[in-house]
């Protein structure tokens, strides 16, 4: 069983935004694979799926960023998910648009919702995907910053991000997950 989580805010107000660049990976690996993620339980949305034998789940928390721990533990929880099969995708600010990393464990890098995760899961060691959307320049704060949408010259290398970030998921479902950092971190 393995367990992808897509970070993001809930509502239409924020569905381009940088900080809902983990809902956007989640939704075209739906899509590219014809699932729905239409399922609302456990303070998110999910599907249940599977894929050469193994069940896969998606799930986007549905808690706004700063809970999505929340939403994650009940899922973890009711499905009985070690944490070594979960991956969570989130942005990050200390990459640079389009570039993505992927980590086993780690701290939260001043990230509110993986700081909430490591709260509810009681640990660091987990899978991750980052995916860089840049820092703000000029006096744009942090917050305002990856609660708008990409820029018209950050598009194209997130466009790219997010076909590489679906590939490494899907790599996952196949191999392990060091062999999927090994193929995705070098590029």
């Amino acid at each position: 069983m393995k367990c992808i989580v897509g970070l993001g805010n809930p509502g239409k107000k924020y569905d381009k935004t940088r900080h809902n660049i983990g809902f956007m990976i989640l939704d075209e690996l739906a899509k590219q694979n014809h699932w729905t993620i239409s399922q609302d339980k456990f303070k998110g949305q999910y599907t249940v799926e599977h894929v050469n034998g193994e069940k896969i789940l998606l799930l986007k928390p549905q808690t706004y960023m700063n809970l999505s721990g929340e939403s994650l533990r009940l899922f973890m929880d009711y499905y009985e998910i070690e944490e070594e099969d979960v991956l969570v995708i989130y942005d990050d600010l200390d990459l640079p648009p389009g570039k993505i990393r992927l980590r086993q464990k780690g701290g939260h890098g001043g990230h509110n919702g993986i700081r909430n995760i490591i709260t509810h899961l009681g640990t660091k060691d987990f899978n991750r995907l980052r995916v860089g959307v840049g820092r703000p320049s000029g006096s744009t704060t942090v917050v305002d910053y990856v609660l708008s949408p990409f820029s018209k010259e950050q598009q194209g290398p997130v466009s790219e991000a997010i076909t590489q970030s679906v590939k490494a998921c899907e790599s996952w479902m196949e191999q392990s997950f060091n062999e999927v950092m090994n193929d995705f971190n070098v590029k």
